[in-house]
């Protein structure tokens, strides 16, 4: 009688131990939101020694970031850790400090760690920038002499390379400046599921759609600046 409840016992802990464990969920890491994608710099432009990296902020609550590199040395990094306030963004300014042959071709990593500010760094996102030192920077390709374009483009099509136009018409302008205020007004909106906005769900909007609205807003500075 006792060796059979024995070996019940047994089969019983035997099963129980098979059962697999269930690790609790853990929060989904913060998505990094930064440009550009990769730094380049160029050892006979002395502009290009000199790189900027933005850092967006689309949330409703302080981010902490901190940037490491894989060669310390090489590089400073101006206000390498810090604090992003809620749909806002930073520069980060880096700049090559070895310019030298030996390191032509050479490709380093930034990593960006993102945490949300009282919160642990182990839940937060990280994003890797490369950095690469290119011994001469590329010249924009020369038009063959030989090559004619008959056809010319409109006059109130923007170029990027050579500003706006002489007649810029009226709904063209008054379209970039409707533009520039829809995206100020996304990043302005709380974002979907924040218990604390008094607003009603219809005007939250998405990550998503913060990131689209600062990129459509960084491009129509660029326009600005460079007319």
């Amino acid at each position: 009688m006792q060796r059979g409840s024995l070996a019940r016992g047994e089969d019983e802990d035997r099963r129980a131990s098979t059962v697999p464990y269930s690790h609790p969920e853990q929060p989904p890491p913060i998505p990094v939101f930064i440009f550009p994608p990769r730094l380049d710099f160029y050892a006979d432009d002395q502009v290009s020694h000199k790189q900027v990296l933005t850092l967006y902020n689309p949330f409703t609550h302080v981010l902490r970031f901190k940037v490491l590199c894989t060669a310390p040395l090489r590089y400073t990094v101006v206000e390498a850790e810090g604090l992003v306030k809620p749909n806002s963004c930073i520069d980060i300014v880096t700049r090559h400090r070895d310019i030298r042959a030996r390191n032509y071709g050479t490709t380093d990593k930034f990593r960006v760690d993102v945490w949300e500010e009282g919160a642990s760094r182990g839940r937060g996102g990280r994003k890797d920038i490369a950095a690469t030192l290119h011994a001469t920077k590329p010249q924009a390709a020369e038009r063959p002499p030989h090559v004619s374009l008959p056809w010319h483009p409109p006059s109130h099509v923007y170029s990027m390379q050579h500003g706006f136009p002489r007649t810029l018409s009226p709904w063209l302008f008054g379209l970039y400046i409707l533009a520039g205020l829809v995206s100020m007004v996304i990043l302005i909106l709380p974002l979907h599921g924040d218990t604390r906005s008094l607003l009603h769900e219809n005007l939250q909007v998405s990550v998503v759609q913060k990131l689209v609205a600062a990129y459509v807003l960084g491009l129509l500075t660029m326009v600005f600046l460079q007319g």
